[in-house]
This record gives structure tokens, C-alpha cells and sequence, in this order.
């Protein structure tokens, strides 16, 4: 089965359930399940670990066609791809069976790394793990944890017990169902209101056959690993809303009609200025991301610059096509028949997102300068 006819009854469903699951900002349970069913909970693992062996360039179309229908749902899946891929560079022993798990559906991941002293520099953890005679105790308060509740496996980071700085760290697999991980209060947001991003304290005993990777490991793996898909997928998303909207401006300014001047909207050179404008810029950014795919697919010296520079180009140029969407539409735009107003609020978490577009474009000024991002 090739990832089209995987993809097309996930797509489907989540549709069918987005504008509900915005609405009451409910986690959407059906397209999850779907996810679950189609096998591409695995599109990157391995295929000797059962699963589909797809590489950046056909994960982001994937990320990015959710995205066009359901901004939560792609959401969801990009955080269960940025946890599963540490755990597929570096199995921890005491769970042999946790990448066939992810990859058949049995197991939803998701990343536990924010944490209110560091905000949005997740890479430093401000918790720090104990080592007593019975194992690792992890002590630590998170923020916007996505699918939070909701995930069977958390991608938990940490400093190390002996660590002089935030970036000597560890990333330790807990499961679900660990009496010690437990959800905060709930969080309602603008946008993406559907993937239960809610704060977790994890109070619970973990060991070294549940770290990923070897001890100090944790900022390496989160740059190295996390940081490269997770900035893909993100921009994705974004990239995938965008297309959204800019698909329901045009379908809307080419039937709505001027009655008392015989003409439709697109008719105006006004409002296909603006269509055009935002009509190339989305093209652009595909093309960016298309490279930054590649290049995380086929490592070479400007690899970081393409991670850094795709994801903050690609959420602010969404920030100006949503717009443009909503303007050329007016007032069927503040309505919910159309889907540009939702895509206008997921739109905006991308730039907000650890690491926001700010911390981006200022890693990406240093790397021009020639100067150490930590």
C-alpha cells in the first residue's frame, strides 16, 4: 500500500472532524485513531523495525497535507515523528519492542522538553535528575506538552545529575500510563485548539535502560535529531495552512459575485494583486522547505542554516498569506464557511513555537557572523 491510499482515508477523517474539534477544542480522538489504523505512525522508522522507511522530503508533504485540513491533528503527528526519531537513533534497552510499537500504531509519542524557567529555549532543561540506589528520579514541571494525556510515550529531558550547565542533559522514554505523569490544567488556545497542549509534572522513577542515548547525551540528540525534524514539520504545518487558506480565498473571490456590477470578486485588480502576492510567496516557501528536506536527507555543511532559516521564513510568510486570505474575502472570511479564519489563528503558533522565529533569525544572524549558537 503506497502512502497516498494510507493517507487518503486519514485525511478524510480529520477533515470531516476539523471544524469541530476547533470549535469545542477537543482533541481530535477519530483522526488520531486513523493515524493509528494507516500505519503512518511509522512513515520514518526503519522498515526492519515494521516501518515504512520514508525519509524529511516525503514526511513534509505528509505534515503538510494534514495540515491543509486539520492544523491540531498535524500538529499531533509532527511532535509523535520528532519523538520517535531520538528513539530510533537510540533504542533504549528497557523497551525492545517500543519502534515496532510506534510504528504499528500502538503507540502515540510525543516531546516533553519546555519548561517555564528556559521557556522557549527548550534545549536547557531547568529540572535535574537524582540518583539514588533505587534508579533516576526525574523531578520535572513541563510546559505546552503536546497530545498531553493523550500520548502513550513522553520524550522526557532533564539535566544530569552532575551537570555544571542546562545543556548537560538527558532524555529519558516515560510511558503513559506512569502513575507519575500527570497532566496540569488545561490550556485553551487561539489556534491549534485541539492538541491538547497542557502542562506535566513528571515525578517518577526512571533507569538507564530508559535513557536515550548515553548519559549527557540530551542537548546533542535535541540539536542533532529533534531540532532538524522538528523544525521541518513545523514549517510544514504552517506551510500546509497557509495553502489552505490561500486555496479558499481563490475559490471564493473567483464565485463571488458583484451583482450590481455584473462581476466577481476576482474581477477587481485589487484582489487578484493580492492573491498573486501571496500566491508567490507560498510558492517560494515550498521551494525552501523542499530544499531543507534535502538537505536534512543528505547532510552537508549548510544543513543547519536551512533548518534554521526554512522554519522561521515559512511561518512568517503564512502569517502574511492568512492575512492577505482574510482581507481579499472580508467579511465570508470572519465567518466559519470558509476555513481562512481557522488557518488565520493555527497560522500564528508556528512563530511562538520553542524556537520561536525571533531565537531563529537570531541563531541564523550569528551562524552568518561566524559566531557559537550556545
Amino acid at each position: 500500500m503506497d502512502i497516498e491510499s494510507r493517507l487518503g482515508p486519514v485525511l478524510a477523517v480529520a477533515a470531516a472532524n476539523a471544524a469541530a474539534v476547533d470549535t469545542e477544542g477537543v482533541f481530535p480522538a477519530a483522526s488520531v485513531a486513523e493515524l493509528r489504523r494507516s500505519g503512518l505512525l511509522g512513515l520514518t522508522i526503519p522498515t526492519d523495525e515494521g516501518g515504512l522507511g520514508a525519509g524529511p522530503e516525503v514526511f513534509s508533504e505528509v505534515v503538510s497535507r494534514l495540515a491543509e485540513v486539520c492544523g491540531s491533528t498535524a500538529m499531533i503527528y509532527l511532535m509523535h515523528i520528532a519523538g520517535t526519531m531520538p528513539i530510533a537513533a537510540a533504542p533504549p534497552s528497557a523497551y525492545p519492542n517500543l519502534l515496532s510499537e510506534l510504528a504499528d500504531g500502538t503507540r502515540l509519542a510525543t516531546l516533553a522538553f519546555s519548561e517555564k524557567g528556559s521557556r522557549s529555549h527548550f534545549w536547557a532543561p531547568m529540572s535535574r535528575a537524582e540518583v539514588s540506589a533505587d534508579g533516576i528520579r526525574l523531578n520535572a514541571e513541563k510546559s505546552w506538552v503536546t497530545s498531553a494525556g493523550f500520548a502513550d510515550v513522553y520524550l522526557v529531558s532533564t539535566q544530569t545529575a552532575e551537570a555544571a550547565s542546562p545543556t548537560e542533559s538527558d532524555l529519558f522514554v516515560v510511558l503513559g500510563d506512569d502513575p507519575g505523569a500527570t497532566v496540569g490544567p488545561r490550556f485553551t488556545g487561539l489556534g491549534l485548539r485541539g492538541n491538547e497542549s497542557s502542562p506535566m509534572r513528571f515525578d517518577t522513577l526512571v533507569h538507564d535502560s530508559e535513557r536515550v542515548g548515553d548519559v549527557g547525551s540530551g542537548f546533542a540528540t535535541m540539536m542533532g535529531v529533534v531540532l532538524p525534524w522538528f523544525n521541518l514539520g513545523n514549517a510544514s504545518v504552517t506551510l500546509g495552512l497557509a495553502k489552505s487558506a490561500l486555496d479558499a480565498a481563490v475559490r471564493h473571490v473567483s464565485g463571488a459575485n458583484l451583482a450590481h456590477l455584473d462581476s466577481r470578486l476576482a474581477d477587481l485588480p485589487t484582489i487578484r494583486h493580492r492573491i498573486g502576492k501571496a500566491g508567490i510567496l507560498l510558492a517560494a516557501q515550498r521551494e525552501y522547505l523542499a530544499a531543507t528536506a534535502r538537505k536534512i536527507a543528505n547532510p552537508a555543511d549548510d544543513t543547519l542554516m536551512y533548518v534554521l532559516g526554512a522554519r522561521a521564513s515559512v511561518n512568517d510568510a503564512a502569517l502574511e498569506i492568512t492575512d492577505q486570505a482574510m482581507r481579499v474575502c472580508g467579511g465570508a472570511a470572519f465567518s466559519k464557511h470558509l476555513p481562512i479564519e481557522r488557518n488565520f489563528r493555527d497560522a500564528r503558533a508556528g512563530h511562538v513555537m520553542a524556537p520561536t522565529s525571533d531565537v531563529l533569525y537570531d541563531f541564523y544572524g550569528k551562524a552568518m557572523c561566524g559566531m557559537e549558537l550556545f
